[in-house]
């Protein structure tokens, strides 16, 4: 019994020095062999997506981040995680390879929920986790355009730091601007109504519908419980009484003031 039980641990021992041996001849094959293009795949999240797999690989070919021509082993997977990861359209990046030579990158792309344009021009996205991001001429998203009278630096900025400085949150309107987006953006019934979002001179917003011919005066929106109490506000108006009074009626629908609903005719419907 003894004899058996050794032959059975000797022999298993055996296997695993021969699986040892093979991983590590194949790893010393796979080092040997030439580089190939990476396989991509990016994921995004809704359906405006500022990448693709293609740009991607264009851009890491153009700023030679890896050696096309070269061999596997030369192949730095932690400098190619970076430098993707740098790229203002990517939430996060997973870069690895497997036994046979092939490699992937695997991105995880942010999600845009508005675009800004300021006064000078300058004009970028502001993502679901309150990050702008840069604006190229490939493509355009379909989300909430903020624009007025934006004469802050928009490109570069975290929402989460003017948020979290009180300095910062008295001149600033970007974070303003993420708590209507963000709202807008997770409402079924708000999204596909509010087109356009204009700040005003004195620092208030209007909200322009995509659907009828109101502008809704939409004021300040210096915390997450006014902006949603506004919504909610605006949002019964659309389903409660506008359907009653027609769409035609109002010129203007104003949700500035506490607990009110303010609107203003349109001439045009007054018999």
């Amino acid at each position: 019994m003894k004899k058996l039980k050794w032959l059975k641990i000797a022999g298993g021992l055996t296997l695993a020095m021969l699986v040892v041996i093979a991983l590590v001849a194949a790893k010393r094959k796979d080092a040997q062999r030439r580089l190939v293009a990476p396989e991509v795949l990016v994921h995004v999240e809704g359906a405006e997506a500022l990448l693709n797999d293609k740009e991607l690989k264009e851009r890491l070919l153009l700023e030679r981040v890896f050696d096309p021509n070269g061999s596997l082993s030369q192949l730095d997977l932690l400098k190619v995680e970076r430098f993707v990861r740098k790229m203002e359209e990517v939430k996060s990046v997973r870069v690895y390879k497997k036994l046979g030579g092939k490699w992937f990158i695997e991105a995880w792309l942010r999600k845009p929920i508005a675009r800004i344009f300021a006064e000078d021009g300058a004009s970028c996205y502001l993502d679901s986790d309150g990050k702008t991001i840069g604006v190229t001429k490939l493509h355009t998203a379909n989300v909430l355009v903020f624009s007025g009278k934006i004469n802050e630096p928009i490109h570069g900025i975290d929402v989460q730091e003017i948020i979290n400085n009180d300095s910062l949150k008295n001149i600033r309107k970007l974070d303003d601007f993420y708590r209507i987006s963000n709202y807008v953006c997770n409402d079924p019934f708000l999204a596909p109504l509010i087109g356009q979002v204009y700040l005003e001179n004195n620092g208030e917003f209007v909200l322009i519908p995509l659907v009828g011919e109101q502008k809704i005066i939409f004021g300040s929106a210096h915390s997450n419980q006014q902006v949603e109490d506004k919504f909610k506000r605006l949002k019964i108006f659309y389903e409660e009484g506008l359907p009653y009074e027609g769409w035609k009626k109002y010129s203007e629908i104003n949700v500035k003031y506490d607990g009110q609903i303010v609107c203003r005719r349109n001439n045009s419907s007054i018999n």
